[in-house]
């Protein structure tokens, strides 16, 4: 019998599909299923000789699909390396490989999320603000070249660890102590965007009165000495509120601060 093996270079093909194309074909039905399909034909025709095989294999892998990208590289490695054992004839049915891929994207998304958009994207993004708020170029460079400095080689060291690994890491990922550490960097998101909104998040009211007494009095002193940074506050909270609970869209969400900053400004509500 033929043995089929994989080499550097094929391994490589296939994450540099996953990484550049993961999310270039959504739909509600399938979301990143194509993504994950495309990045197992590098190496299609040379596990699987011939086509019917080929056809069972790419079936598998255009079911539903979802997950973070980034970390969930180390699914692809898994599901490669698995693919690898059942072209050689190990007792592997696709069942076993695509209930693999749906018992794991859920957790990796969970650890995912929590790492890549809940931590170190606002953190690496409030370094390029700070360094572009005088006008600087080193802002938005930064934070390219710190972004992809971060997840290409951690994307392929994940992608190389499930391949090694293959099934036997499933226990790791699955386990309490995965889900003590999705909580945990869960919470430690939610202090970082916490920092983020209160160094760039700007708020202000140019509201007076003047008392009886002759007392002027400002509204944004006397919040400032009640509530520091209370409006920043509470135009977080009633954004996160018309998404989270009301399904507002983020586009939509925009142009509604857009338009509430408008008229903050002409009708003298908010300082300019």
């Amino acid at each position: 019998m033929t043995k089929y093996t994989l080499t550097r270079k094929d391994l490589r093909r296939c994450w540099r599909a996953w990484m550049m194309h993961n999310l270039s074909s959504m739909s509600y039905e399938r979301l990143a299923s194509f993504g994950f399909c495309l990045s197992m034909l590098p190496v299609a025709k040379k596990l699987y000789p011939e086509a019917a095989q080929r056809a069972e294999m790419l079936r598998r892998h255009a079911s539903f699909y979802n997950t973070e990208p980034q970390i969930g590289a180390i699914v692809n490695g898994m599901v490669l390396g698995l693919e690898e054992k059942k072209a050689n004839g190990e007792p592997i049915d696709g069942e076993t490989i695509n209930a693999l891929k749906v018992g794991l994207m859920g957790p990796i998304a969970g650890i995912g999320d929590s790492m890549i958009p809940g931590m170190l994207i606002p953190i690496l993004l409030s370094i390029g603000m700070a360094l572009a708020a005088g006008g600087n170029i080193l802002g938005p460079l930064f934070y390219s070249v710190a972004w992809l400095g971060i997840i290409i080689p951690g994307s392929w060291y994940l992608f190389l660890k499930g391949y090694k690994m293959g099934s036997g890491s499933v226990e790791m990922l699955v386990s309490s102590k995965s889900t003590r550490l999705r909580e945990a960097l869960s919470l430690l998101g939610v202090f970082v965007m916490g920092g983020v909104t209160a160094s760039y998040v700007k708020l202000s009211t140019g509201l007076a009165f003047i008392t009886k007494e002759g007392v002027n009095i400002h509204v944004q002193q006397m919040l400032d000495g009640i509530f520091p940074q209370l409006l920043p506050l509470a135009v977080v909270l009633g954004t996160w509120y018309l998404m989270a609970k009301r399904g507002v869209s983020p586009v939509k969400a925009m142009i509604m601060l857009l338009v509430l900053a408008a008229v903050g400004i002409v009708t003298g509500l908010f300082a300019a």
